[in-house]
């Protein structure tokens, strides 16, 4: 399995955890506040330079709750646009 899908995996993985909070109440949420700041370094460590300072971000924003975001699967999506949307778009350019 090569590094791309191993991250793949864990993006996965990680957004699942992320989900449990809807599957226990109040539970749930003590939980993203434990989830926040660890799925944020998870994050940076995975994806590194700029695409892990803005993803780390954004997965703390969105693990907190804040702005009704905690149902996105930042990590899948973080991997989708390193490995398959940045990919064409730099092809595309001159």
């Amino acid at each position: 399995m090569t590094k791309k899908y191993k991250l793949l995996f864990l993006s996965i993985l990680f957004d699942a955890i992320g989900m449990l909070s809807f599957v226990i109440p109040f539970i749930g949420e003590f939980a993203d506040v434990i989830w926040a700041p660890l799925s944020s370094y998870l994050i940076y460590k995975m994806f590194k330079g700029t695409e892990g300072k803005i993803a780390g971000l954004v997965s703390f924003i969105e693990e907190a709750g804040i702005f009704g975001t905690d149902f996105l699967p930042t990590f899948t999506l973080t991997w989708i646009y390193k490995y398959l949307l940045k990919k064409e778009t730099a092809t595309k350019l001159p």
